[in-house]
């Protein structure tokens, strides 16, 4: 178990009274990148949203466990805190909010420490010309008025700026454009090359995983595992699409 990080056992989630996930296993060692990818309405959001505790979500059997510790029923602001962190499919705006002033909150309820604000913005511009974004971003209401690709940047950066142990990536790339897509992909190379946390990328693209290295690959159908392989299963339903495993 020392290597694991995530390990998920017979996992079955409901949302409001219908059942989505159904009996669901999975494990991920530290620094692994792990691509679930399935059909439209196969459970991949689900997965990702129970992981991450979102009360929106019932679990009502298996168990999760994360870094050896049984998080099943913890709620989201500690799982975040242990290390866990989830990248939206569609992000919320927040208004009244900076893009600045949350990262450096959740920065400070993570390390449990004051962080100065000088040191801090010193880092967030270097991490955003990494992303090639734009400084006054950072001062912005968070994604209020941002485009689909400058809201997927702002999550990159937090990514970048949190170092997460395991980063869920919930179609990352989902209507971005090539240059975003590829801007994207930097920020989570960057991502493993300075933090080396593991991923678990959930996608019905595969655009995303161009320039990454996978180490397994699952296919989700009907809120089950049907399919464990490596980066090979990518490019057959790249090719293909989902057809065998249907």
């Amino acid at each position: 178990m020392e290597d694991m990080i995530l390990k998920v056992e017979d996992l079955t989630a409901k949302v409001e009274e219908t059942e989505i996930l159904h009996g669901l296993n999975l494990s991920v060692n530290k620094g692994e990148t792990h691509v679930i990818m399935g059909p439209n309405g196969a459970g991949k959001s689900t997965l990702g949203s129970a992981l991450m505790g979102d009360p929106r979500y019932e679990i009502t059997g298996g168990k999760i466990f994360f870094k050896d510790m049984d998080i099943t029923t913890e709620p989201t602001d500690k799982i975040a805190k242990m290390g866990m962190f989830l990248s939206f499919q569609n992000p919320v705006e927040v208004p009244g909010i900076t893009l600045s002033n949350f990262i450096r909150t959740a920065l400070e309820q993570k390390t449990g420490e004051h962080i100065r604000v000088w040191d801090f913005k010193k880092k967030l511009e270097k991490t955003m010309q990494v992303l090639q974004m734009d400084p006054s971003y950072a001062e912005r209401d968070l994604n209020v008025g941002f485009s689909g690709g400058e809201k997927k940047k702002a999550e990159t950066l937090q990514l970048l700026m949190l170092k997460p142990d395991l980063a869920i990536l919930d179609e990352t790339d989902s209507g971005l454009d090539v240059d975003a897509v590829r801007t994207v992909s930097r920020g989570i190379e960057e991502y493993k090359k300075t933090v080396g946390g593991a991923l678990l990328i959930i996608t019905h693209s595969t655009r995303i995983l161009e320039s990454l290295s996978v180490d397994k690959t699952h296919v989700l159908v009907e809120g089950k595992i049907v399919c464990d392989g490596d980066r090979s299963i990518v490019d057959e339903i790249n090719e293909k699409g989902f057809e065998r495993f249907i």
